[in-house]
């Protein structure tokens, strides 16, 4: 909520200077993103008036004017402007003036006729970004006053990041309340008087749509001049509310906005047909919007029709065909409360967001609009005249909000404040907030305002008290609870512990959004059913994920994008799945790798990251809780992963991820280069592993014998690991594969592995036949098992 801080003193004037106001407001829960000057430095500009306009003798674009600027003489100007012309008021910069971007006024002959002074356009004084000629003035603006007093531009802007449950304060009228509450101050808010009816003209309503609009009023006014302009004194409120002056109409829903928090719509009475219709769009209507958009409705859309047509998306935007124009002679004025329900994710559900929008899916007040269609209508007949009708309400009571007595007890305050506030204090704080109070035995019974959607139970009242008392008045204390520290189990896994050692192998984390865009997910996840967000954040983040791949896949695009070409990223997380009509949340951990596999060096030759090294990490991550004998790499086939370099990772037999590199049909998809291998695995059956156990060192000396084996060049490692394992007696301490060949004088449906045994005994030095009798035994198994048998 943006606002100028003259506007806010109109209606509420502490004494204290615009820091201390913004440091109130942050303290108090508003906080103040940010204060800047309404207008840039500038000096020596004065309000003047065009006496004569004279064609230029050598230049057809220029003209020679006479300005009075409050001089004892005119001053004559050289101007350029199309849009000059004799008795205008004009901004005039006189000779010495600086102007924003340091740009000083000097005598200057332009094609030979001298100039005194610059005629200023709005963008020259810093107060548009583009302008078409000058800036023209009021007919009753005062020559020679200085022109920044005239249009009180020394002002400051102030703009508040409201949270959510905060609409009450997306007003000037909304945050007055809080200031004259917080500086104990009375407000002087504008006096808004019933409007009388001077014609008798109604246009029917009908209400089909209840509990999304339980009240809607509208008024005729006819015969508006449509030559007539939004004066200046609301075009720069709006302009330091950052909003841009459109027409008079336009530019007094939205002043009506921006001062008491209600959102209106004007439209041109001649283009509707019929009557009002507040009804539930048809599914597939569709509707051009003011911003020249066609929107293609949906049947959970709330639209206001005529008996031909929609004519705006309820509390969201109007549409072009019935918007007011610069014909328009007569104007049906809107004034409407939808329920912030029906209002809430629609709007970036069509991919829109506006200030009615934003407003209403957060909640306006209900009993506002009666003296919203009155100030709308009082500015109307000052600016463009008009004869208004009756104002016409159709309401259904039973759908509109109610408010619920709150029990309020001082016990309750104290306890959770902890601090004492004596009755009188609580009363008084609740009272400018507008609540409404009965005493009670235990304290109060409190109805909170209509334009209060956030408090709805005791411990919001005490929020409000403690924020009015002032979180600063509350003494500190320390914590008289007592406190006891958590015991982790040894054997748990220690996601904190894996994610430092990924970073020691180099990795980096990432951290991106539970929400992927559907083409992601289709391709990394296709066989998964994807779940839909109601009001996503944007069309490009629909889907909530299944897996973390997607968000590490984006995270890598997003890097060669940079030209960075090794890539080593991590995420932990949760992921979303539905089973049986529940939305399932699984937390995991995945892993990227691309590029070289070591960063670039003179050491070490360069090579490729590949299966083997993405394979390499896992495992050292999963060594905390699964012993090197439960753990199983098996090829398997998954739709985003190359088929012949992708694996189910099994502990104990049980699935719990999967490795391998991206398919080339994904790799072309995503317009990836090749090379991309990925990682994920399920956190939960990973939780618990096994107490290590110690064994005490033999002093006796380990012995190794090595074996060259021809098998068959497709067997997998692991089955010659598993039978070795299997058969080996317990001297066998350890088993090493140190040499893989395939090549000269090795048969090509064979490959040669080159493995040691490791072999030790605690008691005593192993003896030659013992030895001997430990390689007997594992190489028969592994040829009677795998066909395998010793290299000549």
């Amino acid at each position: 909520m943006k606002f100028s801080e003259a506007w806010l003193r109109e209606w509420v004037n502490p004494a204290i200077t615009t820091t201390e106001l913004a440091d109130q407001l942050s303290m108090a829960g508003l906080e103040v993103d940010s204060v800047e000057p309404a207008a840039p430095a500038f000096n020596g500009v004065v309000v003047g008036e065009v006496l004569t306009r004279e064609q230029h003798p050598d230049a057809d674009k220029l003209s020679v004017c006479s300005v009075a600027i409050g001089a004892d003489a005119p001053a004559q100007i050289v101007c350029g402007a199309k849009n000059v012309a004799a008795g205008m008021k004009v901004a005039v910069a006189t000779v010495g003036a600086a102007l924003p971007g340091d740009f000083k006024i000097k005598r200057a002959k332009l094609r030979g006729v001298e100039s005194l002074g610059m005629i200023c356009s709005a963008s020259e004084l810093g107060l548009a970004d583009t302008s078409d000629g000058i800036l023209p003035l009021p007919a009753d603006a005062p020559v020679g006053a200085d022109f920044r007093d005239y249009l009180l531009l020394d002002d400051m802007c102030i703009d508040v990041d409201l949270t959510p449950d905060r609409a009450d304060c997306l007003s000037v009228a909304g945050i007055a309340r809080e200031v004259g509450v917080l500086n104990r101050v009375p407000l002087t808010a504008p006096r808004i008087d019933p409007v009388t009816a001077l014609i008798d003209d109604e246009f029917p309503v009908e209400l089909e749509a209840p509990e999304a609009c339980p009240r809607y009023l509208c008024r005729i006014v006819r015969g508006i001049d449509p030559s007539a302009t939004t004066p200046d004194w609301m075009i720069e409120k709006l302009r330091r509310s950052g909003i841009r002056a459109i027409s008079p109409v336009v530019d007094i829903t939205n002043f009506v906005l921006l001062e008491l928090g209600q959102p209106m719509h004007g439209f041109d009475l001649a283009k509707l047909d019929g009557g009002i219709r507040v009804r539930m769009a048809g599914e597939g209507e569709r509707l051009g919007l003011l911003d020249g958009s066609e929107a293609t409705l949906r049947a959970d859309t709330l639209v206001i029709a005529d008996h031909a047509r929609p004519l705006a998306m309820g509390g969201i935007m109007g549409g072009e065909a019935s918007g007011v124009t610069a014909q328009t002679r007569d104007v049906l004025l809107e004034a409407a409360f939808f329920a912030p329900l029906a209002i809430a994710g629609k709007a970036r559900s069509y991919g829109l967001h506006t200030d009615s929008s934003h407003r209403f899916e957060r909640g306006v007040d209900f009993n506002l609009q009666h003296v919203a269609m009155e100030r709308a209508t009082q500015l109307m007949l000052a600016i463009v005249g008009g004869r208004p009708g009756p104002v016409s309400e159709v309401r259904s009571a039973a759908h509109l909000p109610l408010r619920e007595p709150i029990a309020l007890r001082r016990t309750r305050v104290r306890r959770l404040l902890g601090v004492e506030i004596d009755d009188a204090r609580i009363t008084e704080i609740l009272e400018l907030l507008g609540m409404q109070l009965d005493a009670t035995v235990e304290g109060w019974s409190v109805v909170a305002p209509s334009a209060r959607f956030d408090i709805t139970i005791e411990a919001d009242l005490i929020e409000e008290i403690g924020r009015i008392y002032g979180y600063a008045n509350i003494p500190a204390s320390l914590s008289s609870a007592p406190v006891s520290v958590a015991v982790r189990p040894e054997a748990e896994f220690n996601l904190a512990q894996a994610k430092r050692l990924l970073t020691h192998r180099g990795y980096q984390e990432a951290i991106t959004y539970s929400f992927v865009a559907p083409e992601l997910a289709a391709v990394l996840t296709p066989g998964i059913a994807p779940i839909k967000l109601a009001n996503p954040i944007s069309a490009d983040m629909s889907d909530m994920r299944a897996s973390i791949w997607p968000g590490l896949v984006q995270t890598l695009r997003h890097n060669l994008a940079r030209q960075q070409t090794r890539v080593r990223v991590f995420e932990s997380g949760l992921t979303f799945r539905r089973v049986d009509g529940q939305i399932e949340q699984h937390p995991k951990l995945a892993g990227l790798v691309f590029g070289e596999a070591r960063a670039e060096q003179w050491g070490l030759p360069a090579r490729r990251a590949d299966f083997y090294d993405i394979k390499a990490d896992l495992e050292s991550v999963l060594a905390q809780v699964v012993a090197a004998d439960e753990l199983r790499f098996v090829a398997a086939e998954h739709p985003a992963l190359h088929p012949g370099q992708s694996a189910r990772v099994l502990r104990n037999g049980e699935p719990v991820g999967w490795i391998g590199l991206l398919h080339p049909a994904a790799q072309r998809a995503l317009d990836l280069p090749a090379g991309v291998y990925l990682f994920e695995v399920d956190l939960v059956p990973l939780r618990m592993g096994r107490i290590p156990k110690f064994a005490a060192l033999s002093k006796f000396p380990a012995i190794r014998r090595d074996f060259a084996l021809l098998v068959e060049r497709g067997l997998p490692y692991q089955a010659v690991l598993d039978c070795v394992r299997d058969a080996a007696p317990p001297v066998v301490r350890d088993i090493q594969l140190f040499d893989v060949y395939t090549g000269d004088n090795i048969d090509s449906g064979l490959k040669s592995l080159a493995l040691s045994l490791i072999l030790q005994e605690s008691s005593h030095t192993l003896t030659d036949q013992e030895v001997e009798g430990a390689g007997s035994v594992v190489l028969a198994a592994l040829a009677e098992r795998l066909s395998a048998k010793l290299r000549d």
